[in-house]
């Protein structure tokens, strides 16, 4: 593996460290505490091309390697790991259309996402199946007409307000059934331009086909506010079958492989943002003095922020490695997504905790951005796994 980028992987960054540059860090606090999703920024973050980064070159005109794409993730959540879910979440629902759909699915289901800047939601987790995929009740079951009939409700779906394509995973016939499918829906299109991006209510979505979606109210959250989430459900959906991805029997299957590529990019937000809560506390012991000397000059402190970069630095490299594997299709690419997954969580985590205690009285005042960084902080432990199915992953792979 190489650890030097390309000419192209280096455009690439500095086009995304000058977008965040200029268009979310210099107001992140004001975007942070006015409650509005920030549709318009995604929507300049599309007319870049760094958003929808799993598009296959056949649909897309261009293609990205896995590497370029968690960079890419990592950049945006250096700015906000907010913004960056609602990104990457719009890959999370692609992906697998990518991986496993027919060439007229992909062009069906993907080349909206190339001719604007709409959003997809990744509809898996339910109230009683969080971790436990094998206990969700959501099915496809052929109705009178002999067209299946989706019926069921998700919980915590990032992007759902605004979504305007929903890929879901389901269980085929009955709630006990064995066999997982994944469809795709598509809704109403969404636009920044005419999303009602400060609405706080629930969403009915009549299907044309037959059926509807019902979103429920946004969440509010302890952190990551500038990424959307709520609560899904499908009243009789009608899902032809150029709406099933794949076999509807090979649902696991498919999941396994949207995850093991998905890891990294949870990964890489973690990483963007542990180097945003260094990067802030460098600057504030820089600047405050304590005992007659910079705070940072205190050899307790120092010995802190060391901690941090060294946290950081192994969580990038695991990264690195997992995208890597992930790209070459390798056959432990699951561990490594899982171990840069938890390392990248662990430094998140302990790089706000450490900034914030650093920071001392200011860091727990709302203005101050290490208060925003630990809220966000706690949730890239739990989605997509949390450490402890991570942990089993890796534990079933080494015995």
């Amino acid at each position: 593996m190489d650890f030097n980028l390309t000419e192209e992987q280096k455009q690439y960054l500095d086009t995304v460290r000058r977008f965040v540059g200029r268009e979310i860090t210099p107001c992140i606090m004001a975007l942070e505490n006015s409650h509005v999703f920030p549709f318009d920024i995604i929507r300049k973050a599309w007319d870049l091309g760094i958003i929808n980064l799993s598009i296959p070159e056949a649909v897309k005109g261009y293609s990205l390697d896995l590497i370029s794409t968690a960079l890419i993730i990592r950049e945006i959540s250096y700015g906000d790991s907010g913004i960056a879910t609602s990104a990457m979440c719009n890959d999370l629902a692609n992906a697998v259309i990518a991986l496993h759909g027919s060439e007229a699915q992909q062009q069906a289901f993907l080349g909206p996402f190339v001719e604007r800047p709409l959003l997809a939601s990744f509809c898996l987790t339910e109230p009683g199946a969080g971790s436990d995929n094998s206990a969700m009740t959501t099915i496809i079951r052929k109705g009178s007409g002999g067209k299946y009939l989706l019926n069921g409700s998700k919980c915590f779906i990032t992007n759902a307000s605004f979504a305007s394509q929903f890929t879901v995973f389901c269980k085929v016939g009955k709630p006990s059934s064995p066999f997982l499918a994944c469809v795709v829906v598509p809704a109403l299109a969404v636009e920044p331009d005419t999303a009602e991006t400060a609405a706080q209510t629930c969403r009915e979505i009549p299907l044309p086909c037959g059926g509807r979606i019902v979103t429920g109210k946004p969440e509010d959250k302890l952190g990551q506010h500038l990424s959307n989430t709520a609560s899904v459900s499908f009243e009789d959906v009608v899902i032809e079958d150029d709406q099933i991805i794949g076999d509807r029997r090979l649902g696991f299957q498919y999941l396994t492989d949207v995850l093991d590529y998905a890891r990294p990019m949870v990964a890489a937000i973690g990483v963007g943002l542990a180097r945003r809560a260094l990067d802030v506390t460098l600057a504030y012991t820089r600047e405050r003095r304590q005992f007659g000397q910079r705070i940072c000059d205190m050899p307790v402190a120092r010995e802190t922020l060391i901690e941090m970069w060294k946290r950081i630095e192994q969580a990038e490299m695991a990264l690195m490695k997992a995208a890597f594997l992930v790209q070459q299709g390798a056959p432990d690419r699951g561990v490594y997504a899982s171990l840069a997954k938890n390392l990248a969580a662990e430094a998140a985590i302990f790089c706000t905790t450490q900034g914030l205690h650093l920071h001392g009285g200011y860091g727990f005042m709302s203005e101050y951005e290490i208060s925003k960084l630990i809220r966000d902080a706690q949730i890239i432990d739990i989605y997509e796994g949390v450490r402890e199915v991570q942990n089993m992953i890796i534990g079933r792979e080494l015995v």
